[in-house]
């Protein structure tokens, strides 16, 4: 992974912006969308900011030289972070990078994604974050909360966010909804490739909360799973764990 998704919250935050013409108007209007205050050069409170210049070099040394971090407009190798292509639903915000390397690839996924993920979306985020304290109420326990919501939000569940109508159902889940039990399987790896995972075992990898796997499989396929899933390297002749969580066992053929 060359860098870190972060999603920085602006709202009232100073953010240069330097330069004229399209490129830096872009940014000024994509920074206003996000709330915050756009300064120029001489504004000593900004820690951001964002260069649209022919010759940014100079100007570039000057900011570093203040401590600020800077995105350069077409220049990825003097840029501390990158701007995503950016696909919004609501408080869904789907960002798709390339690190820099093409700013075209990264438009065509966002559109092929929008084509892909329903206006509604926007409000089953929201309404899943309204019913926050019912959800708690209905599932006091961390890990039975979870599961609940894997199942729920799976595909062709009640609340699938592909649906359209999932935003419509999320009462009727929170009334009659039934918990998930939790679950042990073990898959054994057919290559190092994650890319060879069936849609099940990958599936597996992004709803287990304990991942128990021998030392050769690659830390390619780890990385598919959850970041906050527990992890254990098998022990020669270990035999099951008690676990409360989905426990998922993972072995090199």
């Amino acid at each position: 992974m060359h860098s870190l998704p972060l999603f920085h919250r602006l709202t009232g935050q100073p953010v240069m912006v330097v330069g004229e013409g399209e490129a830096a108007e872009a940014k000024r209007r994509l920074l206003e969308r996000a709330g915050a205050a756009v300064v120029g050069e001489d504004d000593p409170r900004a820690r951001i900011a964002f260069v649209a210049l022919t010759n940014p070099e100079d100007c570039h040394a000057r900011l570093k030289a203040r401590g600020l971090l800077v995105n350069v407009v077409d220049r990825p190798e003097l840029c501390d972070f990158t701007v995503p292509s950016l696909l919004e639903r609501g408080p869904v915000l789907v960002a798709v990078a390339t690190g820099g390397a093409s700013a075209g690839l990264a438009k065509a996924l966002r559109l092929r994604l929008e084509t892909l993920l329903p206006q509604s979306l926007g409000r089953l985020a929201q309404g899943l974050a309204d019913a926050r304290q019912r959800l708690r109420a209905k599932w006091s326990d961390g890990g039975e909360r979870r599961r609940a919501l894997d199942a729920a939000l799976s595909g062709g569940g009640i609340l699938d966010p592909l649906d359209e109508g999932s935003a419509a159902r999320l009462d009727e889940w929170l009334a009659h909804g039934a918990g998930a039990r939790a679950w042990h399987h073990e898959m054994v790896l057919r290559s190092d490739d994650p890319d060879d995972l069936t849609l099940r075992e990958a599936r597996w990898l992004g709803q287990a909360d304990l991942i128990l796997h021998d030392g050769a499989v690659p830390p390619a396929v780890l990385a598919r799973a959850r970041a906050d899933a527990a992890r254990r390297v098998l022990e020669p002749g270990q035999g099951a764990i008690a676990h409360p969580g989905n426990v998922l066992v993972i072995r090199r053929g």
